[in-house]
């Protein structure tokens, strides 16, 4: 006879009276990780690799103290059972407010400048990323916050980057770098994270001597130089890739997951989607640097070690080799 596997995962406590602060500590613990209460000392995850390492940690800690406790695994009895355990981990009062939040920044930003505006873009993007983290049935409430993360980005961009590209819509082209080597590529000034991530990319892996050249104008594009990230550029966004992505894409670097998830993390702070952790620390720094550099050379200059940085902690965490510089 076979049996389902558990889906829950329960950790039943009792701590000892004589240290107060190792009740908090739990708590505050069960609630970074999303846990649900049934009551106190007793808390609930869905049963993963992840929740049992998380109780088991908090397992230790307890035991460590003189306390008693037990990690259960478990199956719903009914389906009305599983609904009212599911229903423990209702995020939608927290992805309320987080959205009353982005929806008082939109209403705020004809009075903001733009490093302020996307630093409260990316403190309300770091509570978003947080409650995904805990959300363990995503749901309509969850898209609802996507959407309106998009939203808050699309409103900054079109006050503080009006020509944002458009997506286009065209079959991808393998390119050789071997001809674009000591090009001169060209595309908007004031530089935000898509076209500063292209630019580190370009230079690091597609050409090593590559010029840039900041446009006013993108019109303005000298025909010999390569365009990116610009309407009707040679590389730019087409349908749901960003210019990052494009040039992984077009210069057949998706192999180098390195490379794939920063592109995501690109993705995410460009056009918006599922947020990740990292994204609102890199808009921080990105919006930090663009005020204290004087122009787009410095500023990618400044950017160049913490895209360095994310790019070797992506690729230290990615079971493939990444790809050389160069080749």
């Amino acid at each position: 006879m076979t049996t389902s596997p558990a889906s829950w995962l329960l950790l039943v406590t009792n701590l000892p009276g004589h240290v107060p602060t190792l009740r908090m500590r739990i708590w505050r613990g069960m609630k970074s990780a999303g846990a649900g209460s049934l009551r106190d000392g007793v808390y609930l995850l869905p049963n993963s690799d992840n929740s049992r390492k998380v109780l088991e940690e908090q397992a230790t800690e307890i035991k460590t103290a003189g306390g008693l406790v037990q990690v259960l695994s478990f199956q719903a009895e009914s389906a009305a059972q599983q609904t009212e355990l599911v229903a423990l981990f209702d995020r939608t009062t927290e992805y309320a407010e987080a959205i009353q939040r982005l929806d008082a920044l939109k209403g705020e930003l004809a009075r903001l400048g733009e490093p302020e505006a996307r630093q409260q873009l990316a403190s309300v993007a770091r509570e978003a990323a947080t409650i995904v983290a805990r959300d363990f049935f995503p749901a309509e409430p969850c898209k609802q916050m996507e959407g309106s993360l998009a939203d808050a980005e699309a409103a900054i961009n079109a006050r503080f980057a009006r020509d944002e590209p458009r997506p286009a819509h065209r079959r991808l082209r393998p390119c050789n770098r071997k001809d674009y080597r000591g090009r001169t590529w060209a595309t908007r000034e004031h530089l935000w994270i898509d076209r500063v991530a292209s630019a580190w990319l370009i230079r690091r892996f597609i050409d090593p001597r590559a010029k840039f050249l900041w446009l006013k104008r993108a019109k303005d594009c000298p025909k010999r130089a390569v365009g990116f990230d610009f309407n009707g550029a040679e590389f730019t966004h087409v349908d749901a890739k960003v210019t990052f992505e494009v040039l992984l894409a077009s210069f057949a670097l998706e192999q180098d997951l390195g490379l794939v998830r920063l592109g995501a993390l690109v993705h995410h702070l460009d056009v918006g989607g599922i947020p990740i952790a990292e994204g609102p620390g890199l808009a921080t720094m990105m919006a930090g640097a663009r005020a204290l550099q004087a122009d787009d050379d410095a500023l990618l200059k400044a950017m160049t070690p913490v895209l360095e940085s994310l790019y070797a902690g992506y690729a230290e965490a990615s079971p493939r080799p990444r790809v050389t510089r160069g080749r």
